[in-house]
């Protein structure tokens, strides 16, 4: 095998006659504690008060020190964990691989969970362990500084300087803020999938891989052990071979899984739930704000998300034109991690005309293009003003930036004489109900002042959260259909 830590050789791929170190197929179970990570953040945590001993287990990193002020800005209310798989081979892990008990840890799995503001929607966005990205200055593992790379595999950085690491390396390539960290070893999957009962899987065919041990009927089936692990590790033995094949059907895996924790049979069984806690938190190490209240916090206003709204999508990529084997970012990555940073919650239904029997007076309705609008940033984050901007003028307002304004958590809305009705045509339009449009000597005859505050979405019929990715994996999708 290859000695190099960026560049190792797929455990499954081998020859089953020369035994190798099962890299590969921890790195795989990375993707199942991860996805188990996730639910507890999204669901189980409702229960929490009941299990704080189970809690005690997490180990916990302070990582906001390394890190430093210079990170990227908070948009909007939406949360962003970090969840890496690691290999270690420390403790109870040492058996899978006792060969590499001395070698640092590796962290072939990244998936970013954001959580959009409101609680209706999350995406988690796996980053490929071949992804060449740059990385940034890090703090290696015995605080030493380790200068920047410019062309490195992303699964180096766990490698160089652990979460930290990873933490810098992706705020600097997609510009998103990451609020927390939950990383996971491998030794507790057997347990997991136990705990839970099995995870459903379905074969469109009759499946004996030698190389990863799986033996399965075509048909339906609940995994759990042993035959988990073969099932995440196959992989010429189902799909097309490639590894692409593989980790859309890890998506689906996580998907099940995710789908199964989150559903009443698990989160409502004291029992399950208990051993479902005490079988994954003993693999679980945080950041330090990520604490059981914070948990607690974020479970609970998440409590609008089904399982339809958990999305997995891989972030854009495409072959490497350096090495086909590795992957770059696609040029429309950007444009992805925009829609990401400025994810906005959902707008409410529009209230019903009528209330009690009394018409609901209806507001004036003055064409985009007939209202100048100037727009301040009271919200307190740098460039707000101009975003909004771009959001006006892409319905058709006549917009300027008027700069800066006393920070205010309420988005208000103001005018000069004559233009009262232009104002509440504009407030109509903005679902974070702002105060009541109200005239102001300040502004200018005919004009429209935007004062935005921390409270700013989006105007309605702006963009809504994040399109629809290619590819993309529900955690509601039929076990049973094609990815």
């Amino acid at each position: 095998m290859n000695s190099n830590p960026m560049y190792m050789e797929y455990v499954d791929d081998a020859d089953p006659e020369e035994p190798a170190p099962p890299r590969r197929g921890w790195r795989i179970l990375g993707w199942v504690c991860i996805g188990l990570s996730a639910v507890m953040v999204l669901g189980s945590l409702t229960a929490y008060g009941l299990y704080r001993q189970a809690f005690g287990n997490i180990a916990h990193e302070d990582v906001n020190a390394k890190l430093g002020p210079d990170r990227p800005e908070k948009l909007n209310e939406a949360m962003n964990i970090l969840l890496l798989g690691s290999d270690t081979r420390e403790g109870a892990n040492a058996k899978y691989g006792a060969q590499m008990k001395n070698e640092l840890p590796r962290s072939d799995t990244m998936i970013l969970l954001h959580l959009s503001p409101g609680g209706e929607q999350a995406m988690a966005i796996s980053f490929p362990r071949d992804l060449m990205v740059q990385r940034p200055e890090c703090e290696d593992r015995e605080g030493k500084t380790v200068a920047g790379s410019g062309r490195v595999q992303i699964n180096s950085a766990f490698t160089v300087g652990g979460a930290t690491c990873v933490i810098k390396t992706l705020e600097s390539m997609t510009d998103i803020r990451i609020d927390h960290f939950v990383q996971v070893d491998f030794n507790g999957f057997k347990n997991i999938t136990k705990a839970i009962g099995g995870v459903p899987v379905c074969l469109n065919k009759d499946v004996d891989d030698k190389k990863s041990g799986l033996k399965l009927s075509r048909g339906e089936h609940e995994i759990e052990g042993e035959v988990a692990l073969a099932y995440v590790r196959a992989r010429y033995s189902l799909g097309d071979g490639t590894d692409t094949s593989r980790i859309k059907r890890q998506q689906k895996f996580l998907g099940a899984l995710a789908s199964k924790v989150m559903s009443a049979g698990v989160l409502t069984n004291p029992k399950a739930l208990l051993s479902l806690l005490n079988a994954t938190t003993e693999s679980l190490t945080t950041d330090s704000e990520l604490s059981v209240t914070a948990m607690r916090d974020i479970a609970q206003g998440m409590q609008g998300l089904s399982s339809g709204k958990l999305r997995f999508v891989t972030v854009p990529n495409g072959q490497d034109p350096q090495d086909k084997n590795r992957l770059i970012l696609s040029p429309n990555a950007d444009a992805f991690f925009k829609s990401v940073r400025e994810d906005k919650k959902p707008p409410e239904e529009e209230k019903k005309k009528t209330t009690g029997g009394t018409p609901k007076q209806a507001a004036p309705t003055i064409p985009p293009k007939q209202i100048r609008v100037r727009v301040f940033n009271g919200s307190g984050i740098n460039g707000q003003a101009s975003r909004v901007e771009t959001s006006l003028e892409a319905q058709g307002f006549q917009v300027t930036v008027g700069g800066n304004a006393e920070r205010t958590e309420a988005t208000k809305v103001l005018y000069g004489s004559g233009a009262e009705n232009q104002a509440k045509s504009l407030a109509a339009l903005i679902p974070s109900k702002p105060t009541a449009a109200a005239q102001t000597g300040d502004a200018q005859p005919g004009v429209v002042d935007l004062v935005i505050g921390t409270n700013w979405t989006d105007l309605k019929g702006g963009q809504q959260g994040i399109p629809e990715q290619q590819g993309e994996i529900r955690a509601s999708d039929d076990i049973c259909s094609e990815t």
